[in-house]
This record gives structure tokens, sequence and C-alpha cells, in this order.
């Protein structure tokens, strides 16, 4: 399958924002910024060895490829366990542990995997395609799973030397890009036989980097893998993510020297950094989306059945398409990030395959009809809803923005900050009402909507179940006509603005700075920050 390049540009000199029947706000002015996504080293001379130091901007969940929901963990993971397939700076996929694309049969019921052959993980173990079919397996089958919704309708996997081949009982054109995520990252299955369900904190794959050392809270440390197959592509000896969730201290430490590379810079640092000449600004657009999980039944935990809860917000349509008539996303997102994001409205990438006009407008703002129909619902006004955020800086100014503006709508948006890990053990348990946290996104459609609105999807936490979103989804997912999956996403997207189980408020840029005395880093619109083949630069070029 192939797919368009996505590049993300703002949305020009002026934004104007969306409105109707109200008066909108006045119109804020920002700044077109062009995107960077680094380059690889090339022939450049570098410096060989030496300790990098990168500021991670949250703690991420246990390193286990099978039951992680953490963009962070995905930063770390990629210097230490490498995918059956990636994406490049282009948007298209690529071999990293297989050889090839897969191979579909004729009717697409058996799709075969052909892997490297003559590598080993970090332990020593020899890697093949038992070892892939091992990881395969626990992705499907293991308690607690995030993968499993993701790799399809899977009826059995088996391997012979050099091919892992998958069974399905209808076709799954997803699973190439499925497997360019955590789903195919490839464990090593000496490790999981030693370490169980407890992998994630010694985690053993194949990559650049092997796993050291981890303090919760505080850092995890990497170092250079000597078994690697392409270890003389591989130059520091160490790489250090230092957990800094202050977006400020973050920058401060990078001017200082304390720390090379930084993720998820904030707006309101962005354009200072941009201009610092010992800086490097890389800026790409994303697959995903930002917003809000609405709980609507989730009461006993993610992909659990689903237990109706009897608000009014979870239990009427009408609240919850009221509250998004009341945010002027373009306005809201202009003001809060200064330009540097653009508004979203539906979890379908502008620019990317399968967006249409139909499956990315956004809805009119619209408070006048929002308060009629809360008053319609029968519910008092202004009606209270408790949202749980990110507690950093942008997030919270972003949250406060969002609360004034609801309120012309007649909702009092209540704010409780919570930690980043807070805040995934509460949309995995269902212990919330409202809770603002985003997706980086995937490169086909069915990895950003499936995985959330499925029904008895692990990554289900809004407890949403509706047969004919099951019944489009899984037709997207079925067939392989591009024409075809365009038509059922643009189904989806209605089904979605009818129910609103998620409310998609903006799309992030990633904003990633490194010094200038490193290179080769990069950053796609997957948001993975690539460290894996950077060095410092080369004294010569100093």
């Amino acid at each position: 399958m192939r797919y368009r390049v996505f590049r993300a540009l703002a949305l020009g000199v002026v934004a104007v924002a969306v409105s109707s029947c109200s008066q909108a706000p006045a119109p804020v002015q920002i700044t077109t910024h062009a995107d960077d996504y680094g380059q690889p080293l090339g022939t450049q001379p570098v410096h060989e060895g030496g300790d990098l130091v990168m500021g991670l901007s949250n703690d991420p969940d246990r390193l286990d490829p099978t039951t992680s929901s953490s963009l962070y963990m995905r930063y770390v993971m990629s210097t230490i366990c490498e995918k059956l397939y990636d994406n490049d700076s282009s948007g298209k996929l690529v071999p990293q542990l297989a050889t090839d694309l897969p191979k579909f049969s004729e009717d697409g019921l058996t799709v075969t995997i052909p892997v490297r052959s003559g590598i080993r993980f970090a332990d020593g173990t020899p890697f093949n395609a038992a070892a892939v079919e091992t990881s395969l397996q626990r992705h499907l089958s293991m308690e607690g799973s995030q993968r499993t919704g993701e790799m399809g309708p899977i009826t059995g996997i088996d391997s012979d030397g050099q091919n892992v081949v998958l069974h399905y009982s209808t076709p799954f054109a997803p699973i190439t890009a499925a497997l360019a995520d955590r789903a195919g990252m490839i464990m090593s299955p000496t490790a999981l036989k030693d370490e169980g369900k407890d992998f994630g904190d010694h985690p053993v794959c194949v990559g650049p980097f092997k796993f050291q050392q981890r303090t919760v809270g505080s850092s995890i440390v990497v170092e250079r893998d000597p078994l690697y197959y392409d270890a003389q592509n591989v130059h520091f000896d160490t790489i250090t993510y230092r957990i800094m969730p202050d977006a400020t201290a973050r920058a401060a430490a990078l001017r200082s020297g304390e720390i090379q590379v930084a993720d998820t810079m904030s707006p309101q640092d962005a354009d200072a950094l941009e201009a610092d000449p010992k800086m490097h600004l890389l800026v790409s657009g994303s697959f995903g989306f930002q917003g809000f999980y609405i709980n609507i039944g989730n009461a006993d935990g993610a992909g659990k059945p689903v237990k109706p809860l009897e608000t009014p917000l979870a239990k009427d349509d009408r609240v919850r398409l009221a509250l998004s008539l009341s945010i002027d996303r373009q306005a809201l997102v202009d003001k809060a990030f200064k330009g540097w994001y653009e508004s979203a409205c539906t979890p379908i990438a502008p620019r990317t395959t399968y967006a249409t006009t139909a499956d990315t407008a956004c809805p009119l703002y619209d408070p006048e009809r929002s308060r009629k129909l809360l008053a319609d619902a029968g519910v008092q006004t202004p009606y209270p809803i408790t949202m749980q955020v990110m507690n950093v800086a942008d997030q919270l100014e972003y949250a406060q923005q969002l609360q004034t503006m609801v309120a012309a709508g007649g909702f009092d948006l209540r704010i409780v900050p919570t930690e980043y890990s807070g805040l995934l053990a509460a949309q995995k348990s269902g212990n919330y009402e409202a809770l603002l946290l985003g997706w980086s996104g995937r490169l086909d459609p069915d990895g950003n909507i499936a995985r959330f609105l499925s029904t008895g999807s692990s990554g289900n936490y809004s407890g949403f179940s509706d047969p004919a979103m099951d019944e489009v989804l899984a037709w997207a997912a079925h067939t392989t006509s591009p024409a075809r999956r365009e038509a059922l996403y643009e189904q989806a997207v209605r089904l979605i603005g009818r129910e609103n189980p998620y409310i998609y408020t903006y799309r992030l840029r990633n904003l990633t700075v490194h010094s200038n005395r490193v290179t080769g880093i990069e950053v796609y619109a997957d948001g993975t920050v690539r460290l894996g083949k950077a060095a410092f630069v080369s004294d010569r070029n100093s």
C-alpha cells in the first residue's frame, strides 16, 4: 500500500476562526513554520563515543511492547527494540527486521513475512522466524495486551526457517502498518521465558542500544550493543533519558548544555529556540490527534464489557454534541499555542491517505445551539464536567482556555491536574469522567480509530459500543480497495460526530530541539525521536 507524504504546514499568516451564528473571537496573528524532519548522518565526519542526554517530557509506562500505551515508551524503545517494519520520512513503510514487505495470498487470508537471519538479540539469542512467532503470539494472546486488536482477526501464527505466516479469518489490510509500531517489536524469547510478565523491567530486543538501567521517575539509561547487526553505524556509548516534565526546565537545560536534545517543546519557547544559533529545532506534522475522552461505559476497565454510565454526559449524545459545538477549535489552538499547532475535528489527519473534505471537516462553533441541546436534554446549566488534565503548563493553559470557551455553551468545566502516569492509569481503569489526552498517530487510519472505538478493544477507553461502527471499521480493515476504504472512513467519521465518545480538538506538531553539537537526529510524523544512529559532531566541524 502506498502512502502520501504528510507535511503539516500551519494554516497561513492569519488564522480565521470557524464560526456560525455566534460571533467568533478575533483572529490571532500566526506565522507559518516549515517542516524539518532532520537528516541522517550520511558521510559527514562525527565523533565516536560519548554520552548523550535527552530531556524526556514524561516518564514512560513499563517498557513492554505488549502492554504499553505510552508514546514516551516508543521514544526509548526505538533505540533498543527494532520492529518488523518502520516508516521513513516520506511516510512510506519500509522493512526493518523483516527483509521485504508482507506477501498476501490471493484471498487475503494468509500473510507471509520474510525475516532477517544471522543476527542476534542483545542477550545473544539468535533472531529468527521462531522468535518472531513467539513475540507475535504474546502480543495476540497475553492477558492485558494492548496489541491484540491492532493485529486483526488472526486465527493462527506459524513459522519456518525464514518466514512468519499469519492466518486470518477475514483479510486485514492494516497489518503492515500495525507491525511498524509496537505490535512489530520483537522480543528475545530467552528473556520472555526468564522474565515473563516482568519483561518490561529488563527488556531485551534487537537494537543499536541495549537496556542498562531505569530509575522510575528519574531516568532510563541504554548502552551501545556490540551484537547489533549494524554496530559500525552506532556512535554514542550511552543515551540517558532524563525525565523532565517541565518544558521550561528542558529549554533551560538545553541552553546550559546539561542535556543535548529534548522532545515536545512548548510552543511558548519554540520561537526563541528556533532563533538560537546554538540550537536546531526539528518540526514535523503528526498522524495523531489531541482532544478528550468522554467516559460512556468504561466502568470495569478498557476492553471489559461496557456498562453504560448513568450521567447525562455519558448516556445522552445531545450533551456530548453540545460540548463539541461549544469549542471554537481554531481560535482556541491559535490562542493557546501561538500558531504552532492546528485544529482537528476527526481522527483522519489532513494530507494523508484517505483524507477527504468530508472526513476532516469541523463542526460549526455554535454555543447557542449548545445551550438549546442542553435544554432539550433536560439538564441543569451550567452543566458540570470534571476533566483530568496532564499537570504540565501547556496542557493546563489549554484546559483553562477551553474552560472559558465552553462556559458560553452552558458548561462548567472543572480541571483536575494529574500526572501523566495517573492519566494512563485512569483511562485504562475507567476512573474518570473526561480526560484530556491525545494519540501520536499511525500511518493507517485503522490504528487511529479501531483501537479506540471498536467494541471490546483494549484501547477503547471511553467504553463506547456501537454495532454500526464495528461493522464499518471491520469492512474498512478487510477491504484492500483504497476507494472503498475512503468511503468507509467517511462513514466512521459521521458516526463519531453523532456520538462524540472522543472530542477531537487539535493536532500538534512535533517540536524537538537538539544542540548543534549533535547531528543525525530525526523525527517523523509518527512522533518518535530517532537517536539510534545519531552522533556528536566531529571536532573538525566545531
